[in-house]
């Protein structure tokens, strides 16, 4: 079993950044990948980044150019870098733990409020 824990949300002007952390209680360099996720008040839940086993990454078009997403597997922990926020950033991020065949692992999330 794997827990994840996200920190570095808050509130943030338009442009600012920010830069969210998922920590895991055990290590991640065997999962098959490690994302985020954002869910906006009134909408589904939309992959956000994804980083692979083998260091591939990819990211949501609206992102693209903004984000960047890495992994400290010595430290057992996914970053991401949020630069020049908008508005339509603000939601509440999720950590995932892709363990297929396994159901993946959740963090229990972190807001994120970009100010116009």
């Amino acid at each position: 079993q794997v827990q994840l824990v996200e920190s570095g949300g808050g509130l943030v002007q338009t442009g600012g950044s920010l830069r969210l952390s998922c920590a895991a209680s055990r290590s991640i360099f065997s999962v098959n990948a490690m994302g985020w996720y954002r869910q906006a008040p009134g909408k589904e839940r939309e992959l956000v980044a994804v980083i692979r086993r083998g260091g591939s990454t990819n990211y949501a078009d609206s992102v693209k150019g903004r984000f960047t997403i890495s992994r400290d597997n010595a430290k057992n922990t996914v970053y991401l870098q949020m630069n020049s926020l908008k508005p339509e950033d603000t939601a509440v991020y999720y950590c995932n733990a892709d363990t297929y065949p396994r159901p993946p692992y959740w963090g229990q999330g972190t807001q994120v409020t970009v100010s116009s």
